[in-house]
């Protein structure tokens, strides 16, 4: 099927920009962004966007944490005539690359939520490695991503409470991915539900005025990582802005008493570079986390990523997170606000995190699923 992208340069291969290249239906490109105030009050703004042109859907989801309530809205659309545009029913996504700025709007709808958002980059973008992962020759994950910190402008509103953002008080950061990506299917009401043994992961995103860290890892073994990449941007008095990739990780970190999940309490990230002096990341968690299966992310209620649900379908929930079976379906698998404290400047950003039973390092919050 032709569209008008088709007429621009880009293509990669002999098809149209309406398909992806490989056939396989679980090429995905994904958006995700994440906004909170730096003064720690409890709120977590997160919004995403996933494109399937094998399966010729496009489901998009945002939500919001307030205290101890997560408010979501999920959305999904047949691609139809209008494959690449990002917009997915009240839910809009429109990206001026030049500018670093990218526009998302949620119009009026029955979840409550609204809003009208500029994402503003402040630092520049990271490419993480490429994650390929092959199991007896079927290739599981083939995915490229690139994450990027940035300041919010705008407003929004949770059931008629209307916040406004400005670029000082509101950080935030972003992600983009595309290629292949591993299934999660956690969702218990669609089983079986996939278990994991002997790791431990994280994705986290932490900056302050002066500089970003962003880095992923995943290991079996303490101090043995089978993926690790990451970088820290440094800001300089001049403006300008060095680099310097990850190269290495120790982690030391507590856990809280959580009897509903696995939950961070504190610790430490010590990290290595390919140049200069290492840095220590103190963690700081604050309470605000949201749970990623609101946008989909292993499945809820029987509706996954990619699933096509007709022309057009959405639907809207909010969950009390003090509550136990709320929190046995929303399973780890979330971003959680940190405060983060290293070289005299204190800062904020998010981490996604697990521990799966056999990791021999952290055995206390094994007792929950690690996704």
């Amino acid at each position: 099927m032709l569209t008008p992208q088709d007429d621009l340069p880009g293509h990669q291969t002999p098809g149209t920009f309406a398909q992806a290249g490989n056939g396989d239906p679980r090429f995905t490109e994904r958006w995700w962004y994440t906004a909170h105030p730096i003064d720690g009050r409890p709120l977590l703004l997160d919004i995403g966007f996933g494109y399937y042109p094998n399966r010729g859907v496009m489901d998009a989801f945002a939500g919001v944490t307030v205290g101890r309530t997560q408010y979501n809205f999920r959305a999904s659309r047949q691609l139809g005539a209008n494959p690449l545009d990002l917009t997915v029913g009240p839910l809009h996504l429109d990206i001026s690359p030049a500018q670093g700025v990218h526009r998302l709007r949620l119009k009026d709808n029955a979840s409550g939520l609204s809003f009208e958002l500029r994402f503003e980059a402040c630092l520049p973008a990271a490419q993480e490695k490429q994650s390929r992962r092959e199991r007896d020759g079927v290739v599981e994950e083939d995915l490229a991503r690139v994450t990027q910190f940035g300041r919010w402008r705008g407003w929004l509103q949770v059931h008629g409470e209307r916040h406004a953002l400005e670029p000082e008080t509101w950080w935030g950061q972003r992600d983009r991915s595309w290629g292949v990506r591993s299934e999660m299917r956690t969702d218990w009401a669609a089983p079986p539900m996939q278990t994991h043994k002997k790791f431990f992961w994280t994705w986290s995103m932490l900056q302050t005025e002066s500089m970003g860290v962003c880095l992923f890892l995943k290991e079996r073994e303490p101090g043995k990582p089978f993926y690790l990449s990451g970088a820290e941007f440094q800001r300089q008095p001049d403006g300008a802005v060095t680099q310097r990739e990850i190269t290495g990780v120790e982690h030391e970190l507590q856990w809280a008493d959580d009897p509903l999940g696995q939950t961070l309490a504190g610790g430490e990230l010590r990290l290595s570079f390919d140049h200069g002096a290492p840095r220590v990341l103190r963690l700081e968690p604050l309470p605000t986390r949201f749970y990623l299966k609101g946008g989909l992310y292993g499945g809820f209620g029987g509706w996954n990523h990619g699933d096509d649900k007709g022309a057009y379908a959405e639907g809207h929930d909010a969950w009390n997170l003090d509550d136990a079976l709320t929190r046995e379906r929303a399973r780890t698998l979330g971003d959680h606000v940190l405060r983060v404290h290293t070289g005299g400047e204190s800062g904020i950003g998010i981490s996604e995190y697990g521990v799966a039973a056999g990791y021999p390092k952290y055995p206390g919050p094994q007792k929950h699923p690690a996704l």
